[in-house]
């Protein structure tokens, strides 16, 4: 049985906050000549506390507004969301969805200490396909899981580098260093955003592993075998339309950490 059709060259993207963001700054380096559509569903954010048939609505919700918007493929740049949504989606809707797969292969592939940290949300490591890739890919690894509570909140408010995101960080952190661990798994979306705090506290010889790359590089796979890859890049500024289902600040702030002449135009407040 084939899989689905693309049928447009838009990629939707969204996450519960601007985690996904990391993801959408890995798309815009392999597909500068695509149009893009950004969701940051912070109204509801953070989305792991949260039931998983409430995960799933507002994922559905979402993925109808990124139709209606162009969007012939779907990165679910969440991996809570993923977790709990990726099968109803693929289900539900005849284009291709990109989910979040917390990178335990590459990390249990290259630790010479043979022990890995992985933090990520509850939903996360609840998931089928976190367990999956467990089973399939970290056999004689010891992997030390520690779900990131508090952090999702510390990136969308801006207070990365307070006293309070140190902290949890280093509850987090410290345990997996203390056990060994030479690679770290960045499980949520949001955490690359914390990389030069966690690196800090980490100390050198330990590797970060961020997912980010690989999806971008699996979403552009898709689209090329769809042909819908466009090869004439366009203006960097103006490739991305954003919606926030809460206040845009947030939103607006962190895309300018990657794109700072981002217009103000191209922010909007999703009803």
């Amino acid at each position: 049985m084939s899989g689905p059709v693309l049928q447009n060259n838009i990629v939707g993207i969204f996450d519960s906050g601007v985690g996904g963001l990391s993801v959408w700054r890995e798309l815009i380096k392999v597909l500068p000549g695509n149009k893009m559509v950004y969701v940051s569903d912070n109204a509801y954010s953070p989305y792991g506390p949260r039931p998983q048939s409430e995960i799933v609505s507002r994922a559905v919700e979402i993925s109808e507004f990124l139709i209606r918007n162009g969007a012939g493929i779907i990165v679910i740049a969440c991996n809570t969301a993923t977790a709990a949504a990726i099968d109803e989606l693929r289900w539900r809707f005849d284009i291709p969805f990109v989910g979040m797969e917390p990178a335990v292969k590459p990390a249990a592939q290259s630790s010479k200490s043979k022990v890995i940290g992985v933090l990520a949300t509850k939903g996360t490591f609840m998931g089928r396909l976190y367990n999956s890739t467990l089973r399939r890919f970290a056999t004689g690894v010891r992997v030390v899981e520690k779900v990131g509570t508090g952090l999702v909140d510390v990136v969308e408010s801006g207070r990365a580098d307070t006293k309070e995101g140190r902290e949890l960080l280093e509850k987090y952190i410290r345990p997996m260093i203390k056990k060994g661990a030479d690679h770290i798994v960045l499980g949520c979306t949001h955490y690359p955003f914390l990389s030069e705090q966690i690196s800090q506290i980490a100390g050198e010889g330990v590797t970060l592993v961020d997912p980010a790359p690989a999806v971008a590089k699996h979403t552009f796979e898709i689209m090329e075998k769809g042909g819908l890859v466009l090869k004439e890049r366009i203006n960097q500024l103006e490739q991305t339309k954003f919606f926030s289902t809460g206040s845009v600040e947030n939103l607006k702030r962190v895309a300018r950490t990657i794109l700072p002449s981002l217009d103000e135009g191209f922010f909007e407040h999703m009803d």
